[in-house]
């Protein structure tokens, strides 16, 4: 399946999981279009000073690929900046969140995984 940039859909959400400002979801491949253990397949991009709030993965697991920008990760408790290149794994019940401490768009791809 080849799908243009044109047909993907992109969303806005306020204050996200608890978290401050806009995020923007951009579903590269929507959960419908994903026949295996994915529900989620987006490139996330967050303003500086927007974030997403503190939130658990039971029964799965997401993956960050920051592409762009610098950030805060709060890792299950342990907060790290990360930038582009640098990848967070959180699942099994751990939590995350995440925030743009930069001056650029941070732009993360995210997966989710079901188990």
């Amino acid at each position: 399946m080849i799908k243009r940039a044109e047909e993907m859909v992109r969303e806005i959400r306020e204050n996200m999981r608890d978290g401050s400002g806009s995020v923007e979801i951009l579903h590269i491949f929507q959960g419908h279009e994903l026949k295996g253990r994915a529900r989620l397949c987006a490139k996330i991009t967050l303003e500086p000073g927007c974030s997403i709030g503190f939130h658990h993965h039971d029964d799965e697991e997401e993956i960050f690929y920051i592409i762009r920008g610098k950030g805060i990760v709060d890792d299950d408790g342990n907060k790290v900046e990360v930038a582009a290149g640098d990848a967070v794994l959180t699942g099994g019940g751990r939590g995350h969140a995440i925030a743009n401490n930069g001056s650029e768009s941070l732009e993360i791809m995210a997966v989710i995984l079901t188990y």
